[in-house]
């Protein structure tokens, strides 16, 4: 037995859940594991998130040179494996009445949380075993997403005796992201990205980010889509969705998150059903100026998509996870149609200069 088994077993034990089955979740695409605990009909949830398994969070007061000389983690802004940010947002989020795990047990020096288990209703399940509930389940976390934008939420978060700052998604955190697509998915096409080229394409980027300025920025739980979401019926209003995986959460533009459920990586949204949720979404956040908004969700939607295309390629190379490969033409699908603009002429012609061919 590994010294971390060790030590996940006595965390279970010392939470009274001696006598449970564990089960392993599938893997995701962080350095955290997952289990589900079952004891009678009693379930939870076990997240392990082990210190060191990632390179560092951005320390308080760090500077924009502080954050490149720490790595990625501390550029992006992400939370890494530090259990304190999901406690605490967590707190935050059930505090205003939504709905995410009760937090059954925890110690975060050892990066283990015991959590409520919100059982088998994934929305991309639920959909899949009946496709005549994806309107009224999306239309749910639409509603829930506005009524997260009006909601306020304090930068400093706090459970107990831990404390996580919620940070600002600033130019560098989303121009670092922006850069996997360089680093990873050109590189992947066999494209040599020239100094010259990474200027051009951050002074497009930079450009085009000027659009996220049309609305004051919410929380973004940054990972909002239908394998994170659980439909829980039997509660009222907006609890009745299910949150997990919003521990890399930042203060962002509200098109943010939207985008990330509607061009989602893993299941197609029905396309009749995209343009009325936009609409239900800026109705249910009171966000006037559509055209803004539907701008900045086209210029959050390709910065977010360019980032994934680069990490899915990362994971299929530097993590040994070739499946997330498959995704990769949904994603492209997504990229493509984010751009077609007219303030995305530029991006374009560097694509027709750079990378001939990609956007065929």
């Amino acid at each position: 037995m590994s010294e971390r088994r060790a030590d996940m077993d006595t965390f279970i034990k010392a939470s009274g859940w001696a006598d449970a089955e564990v089960e392993a979740f599938p893997g995701d695409a962080s350095s955290r594991r997952y289990f589900r605990l079952t004891r009678g009909h009693d379930i939870a949830v076990l997240m392990d998130a082990p210190k060191g398994a990632e390179a560092p969070n951005e320390p308080e007061g760090a500077s924009v040179e502080d954050r490149i000389k720490l790595g990625y983690n501390a550029i992006a802004r992400l939370a890494g494996p530090d259990p304190s940010a999901f406690v605490a947002i967590d707190n935050e989020l059930v505090t205003r009445g939504f709905s995410a795990p009760e937090i059954m047990s925890a110690d975060l020096d050892n990066g283990f949380l015991l959590l409520e288990d919100f059982g088998a209703s994934v929305y991309a399940r639920v959909i899949e075993d009946n496709p005549e509930m994806e309107r009224p389940l999306y239309e749910a976390a639409v509603d829930c997403l506005g009524e997260i934008y009006r909601s306020s939420f304090p930068a400093k978060m706090r459970w107990r005796d831990a404390q996580w700052r919620v940070r600002r998604y600033d130019e560098t955190a989303l121009l670092a992201e922006t850069h996997l697509f360089l680093d990873w998915y050109a590189m992947d096409k066999g494209a040599e990205i020239s100094d010259v080229a990474r200027d051009a394409w951050d002074t497009i980027w930079r450009d085009l980010f000027v659009a996220l300025e049309a609305h004051a920025p919410g929380l973004a739980l940054r990972d909002f889509h239908a394998e994170n979401l659980f439909w829980l019926p039997e509660r009222d209003s907006v609890s009745c969705v299910g949150l997990i995986d919003f521990q890399d959460a930042l203060f962002a533009h509200p098109a943010y998150d939207l985008v990330s459920f509607l061009e989602d990586a893993r299941r197609d949204v029905s396309p009749n059903l995209v343009e009325p949720l936009i609409d239900r979404f800026c109705d249910a956040a009171k966000i006037g100026n559509h055209d803004g908004f539907r701008r900045a969700y086209a210029a959050m939607g390709a910065q977010r998509n360019a980032k994934i295309l680069g990490i899915f390629v990362r994971l299929a190379e530097r993590d040994g996870k070739p499946a997330y490969r498959d995704l990769i033409p949904r994603v492209h699908a997504h990229f493509t149609k984010n751009i077609q603009g007219e303030s995305f002429h530029d991006l374009r012609a560097w694509f027709a200069k750079y990378l001939p061919g990609e956007l065929s």
